[in-house]
């Protein structure tokens, strides 16, 4: 069967036909039997044969392009530019040259010096031809060569070519890439672009349609606005739908996160060049359960973290029974900014070692001894859309610590990608080891247990454990890691931070002892003698 006539299908492996209003793709031809194998985009096969195709009412070809092309107006060089039409006959002339030893193609008319010895059709072959032909190509100099588009020519590439200028040869040495994939829909009118952009802003604001309902709602479209003289001149269903796909692509994103990517931007990158320029800020809940103190059961808890942008560090969180408010992100930003006292069970590995600045500095602004963790004044906060972040005690609260709080864009993760990517690197490292981890597909109760799991079952974490742990692991973390070529100029030991911290601007602002109160959400109470 042949796609060259009107109404005849094109069976080769890779085409496309329409049976019963759903696309089928052919993989696989068998001639001898009479059949052929279809797969849907669903991953649906079947096997069919040429005469139920050949008599089925609802099967017609495809208008989408295929491996082919034959559904495709072929190319020509109107097609091509100045330059790329330039191109095409340098390409030409070498593989010319290559199957006869003449630039033209053509021994009775030859060019000056041609045939050149190492080309010449008498005493050389083709395969010795094309390989003096890539050495010629790759002795040209670097930038020319790629100017036209000859410094990647291989033996096969040159194979390639022949094989394709013989099929055509006018556009056999043309690139697929100077050439649109498609011709363009003459029948798509004025009239019906404006319908097909009416429909598809409409649309975007409802809840996911099939394409059926899409061309529907563009007939109504045209009816209503233009009359039924305008009806006549739409498309049929498998144009529109190819239309559609070009023009606003396949339609398997969520309807939300197609409204978002219409959205403007700016197009502007911020960079972050120093420590507390940004810090992001989110919440997500433990995938393991913890074990309160008061009566000892297990229950989930709520995990709100800050993250520097710049050196990736964890520099303030915070753990609820029941989701955050805006107390619990306010209190965590003053943690941010103060430094984080000493404990009793904290030896000396955990104490301040910050090259350039001395211990008794920061101790007497603190008013304790200080750990090895840095602390500075953000200038901006990342935050996500959630209303913790968006009320009015946060907004007086960041004006009392002197935060900007900045909320990502709308379904845009990338925005806050530090934070994201540090729950889940802490839900591979750490969670994923124990034995109540709840992930994607969390384990049965009644399944059966190793001895190994078992015992692991009595190391619980309680809530008053796992603040403590969480502080001493990201303390000694910065108090035991070196940079590379830095030594502490301060004390005899070689453990230190990064020393770029001390260099961040405004890093030594303590806020005001106030601030813990005007963090917290105000309350009035009034009495009244007369009640009661």
């Amino acid at each position: 069967m042949s796609g060259q006539a009107a109404g005849l299908l094109e069976l080769a492996a890779g085409e496309s036909l329409i049976l019963d209003d759903e696309e089928w793709r052919v993989d696989l031809v068998e001639p001898q039997y009479g059949r052929v194998l279809l797969s849907s985009g669903t991953g649906t096969r079947q096997t069919v044969s040429f005469r139920m195709l050949a008599h089925h009412p609802r099967c017609r070809r495809s208008t989408v392009a295929t491996v082919s092309g034959r559904h495709l107006q072929p190319r020509t060089e109107g097609d091509l530019t100045d330059h790329q039409r330039t191109l095409l006959r340098i390409r030409r002339g070498h593989l010319l040259e290559v199957e006869t030893g003449f630039r033209g193609g053509d021994p009775l008319h030859p060019g000056p010096g041609e045939p050149r010895p190492e080309y010449d059709p008498d005493c050389t072959t083709v395969t010795q031809r094309r390989r003096a032909k890539v050495a010629e190509l790759r002795a040209l100099d670097p930038e020319h060569a790629k100017v036209l588009g000859l410094s990647k020519v291989s033996y096969r590439t040159l194979t390639r070519w022949e094989s394709k200028r013989r099929a055509d040869a006018m556009m056999g040495c043309a690139d697929d890439r100077w050439t649109p994939a498609s011709r363009g829909h003459p029948s798509i009118t004025e009239e019906v672009r404006k319908a097909i952009l009416a429909v598809r802003q409409e649309t975007l604001h409802r809840s996911k349609i099939n394409m059926r309902a899409r061309v529907g709602l563009i007939h109504q479209y045209v009816l209503e606005t233009y009359g039924e003289k305008a009806v006549e001149k739409i498309p049929s269903y498998g144009t529109l739908r190819v239309v559609w796909q070009e023009w606003f692509g396949m339609g398997r994103a969520r309807q939300r996160y197609a409204r978002s990517a219409l959205l403007e931007t700016t197009g502007e990158h911020v960079i972050v060049e120093r420590p507390g320029q940004v810090v992001a800020l989110d919440t997500t809940v433990l995938p393991v359960m913890l074990r309160e103190t008061v009566f000892d059961d297990p229950v989930t808890v709520y995990l709100t973290l800050a993250m520097d942008v710049y050196t990736h560090s964890m520099v303030g969180f915070r753990l609820t029974l029941v989701s955050d408010t805006s107390t619990d992100v306010a209190m965590l930003l003053r943690d941010v900014t103060m430094p984080l006292p000493m404990r009793d069970d904290w030896g000396e590995e955990m104490e301040w070692p910050y090259p350039g600045v001395p211990a008794a500095l920061v101790a007497e602004f603190a008013g304790h001894e200080v750990a090895a963790l840095p602390f500075f004044a953000p200038e901006t906060v990342t935050t996500d859309h959630g209303s913790v972040y968006r009320n009015h005690h946060l907004v007086q609260a960041q004006h009392v610590l002197g935060v900007r709080v900045l909320p990502a864009r709308v379904l845009r993760p990338t925005d806050k990608q530090a934070v994201e990517r540090a729950f889940g690197s802490a839900r591979s490292m750490l969670f994923e080891y124990l034995p109540g981890y709840t992930g994607v597909d969390a384990r049965p109760t009644a399944a059966p247990t190793s001895r190994a799991t078992r015992s692991s079952r009595s190391r619980r974490w309680s809530i008053c454990w796992r603040p403590g742990s969480s502080a001493s692991g990201r303390t000694g973390a910065w108090a035991s890691t070196p940079p590379a070529g830095t030594r502490s100029a301060i004390t005899a030991r070689t453990r230190c931070s990064p020393p770029r911290w001390p260099r961040a601007a405004g890093l030594w602002r303590f806020p005001r002892r106030a601030s813990t109160t005007s963090c917290c959400p105000g309350t009035r109470s009034s009495s009244r003698a007369r009640r009661g």
